[in-house]
């Protein structure tokens, strides 16, 4: 009986090390990293995970909602995440350690997964505030998102583009944007900046409930912010109840990021399995829209993780 016991503990042995790439990605804790509720990134992220959950059945998969790019980021170096949303910017002010942005040194665990959608700067007043251009905004009270959130070191980069800085404001807020928007609602705020996808539910919602402007960012504001991430773009006519023009504005790109320790055979499933759902992302939110294969590996401030190399390649979109 004993003989018999230790074969076939000794079989069971054999088979879970040949299937242990399969039994390891299964058992995955898959966390995904996104923003606040009223913002792109959550339903983006709510989206994703319910692919993920059809790709890895018995992985664990969880949605957190969080003050998005730089929290994500630092999280995931932690070990506290397995896939994030954040801003170009963000990523490689992570990747290269700047401390000014959020990060007290280089944050070497973070790979890539995939370039997605662009973020486009919304700045947007109340239509009776009198606020048209950039400059009217000094002596204004505005939110600028949470501190040191993705959205926060873009308007930054925005208003030091414009010449300008936080000095010139009367005050600012450092709020998600279901909050800053609700402050305008109430008249406690003049305007507030918002870095997302176009059709972001926070500013909907304010275009739904008053009449608005939405401030535009010239192209010589984006060309003095001296920084490629930033990219000149149009908010394009009706985005927004009332807005019956396009507006120039600002692009930086998102980026999907995990980490170093997330298995090959996890990082490749979960991209694989994105590509291969897009039309579910894009019931969940118009911006992924903006998200395809093509070109998600291309330009990206930090290295491919080997599991989303492996999909790239096997769908030659990788030389």
């Amino acid at each position: 009986m004993k003989l018999i016991r230790t074969l076939g503990l000794a079989a069971f042995t054999a088979l879970a090390t040949v299937g242990s790439g399969i039994t390891h990605a299964q058992q995955q804790f898959v966390t995904v990293l996104t923003g606040g509720t009223s913002g792109v990134y959550y339903p983006l992220g709510v989206a994703l995970s319910k692919v993920y959950g059809d790709a890895l059945p018995s992985a664990r998969v969880s949605v957190q909602s969080t003050k998005a790019s730089a929290e994500n980021l630092n999280l995931l170096q932690a070990g506290r995440g397995e896939v994030a949303f954040a801003l170009g910017d963000s990523v490689s002010a992570a990747w290269n350690g700047v401390e000014e942005a959020g990060f007290k040194s280089k944050l070497d665990k973070l790979r890539g997964l995939a370039g997605i959608y662009n973020n486009y700067i919304q700045i947007v007043a109340a239509a009776d505030s009198g606020i048209r251009s950039l400059a009217d905004l000094k002596g204004k009270r505005v939110s600028v998102g949470a501190a040191r959130s993705g959205t926060e070191l873009n308007a930054r980069a925005i208003f030091k583009g414009a010449g300008m800085s936080y000095e010139d404001l009367a005050k600012v807020e450092y709020l998600p944007f279901g909050e800053s928007v609700e402050l305008i609602k109430n008249r406690q705020l003049d305007a507030t900046l918002q870095s997302a996808g176009l059709g972001v539910a926070s500013i909907r919602d304010l275009a739904n409930a008053l009449n608005i402007t939405v401030i535009p960012v010239p192209a010589e504001v984006v060309a003095s912010i001296g920084d490629t991430a930033y990219q000149p773009s149009v908010i394009p006519a009706n985005t927004y109840q009332g807005q019956a023009e396009d507006v120039p504005t600002v692009a930086i790109r998102n980026i999907l990021v995990t980490h170093a320790e997330v298995p090959d055979e996890v990082v490749y499933a979960k991209t694989k399995s994105m590509f291969e759902n897009l039309d579910q992302l894009v019931s969940a939110h118009a911006a992924a829209r903006g998200i395809q294969a093509e070109g998600a590996a291309d330009n990206l401030p930090l290295p491919l993780h080997p599991g989303a190399e492996r999909y790239y390649r096997e769908a030659g979109l990788l030389n």
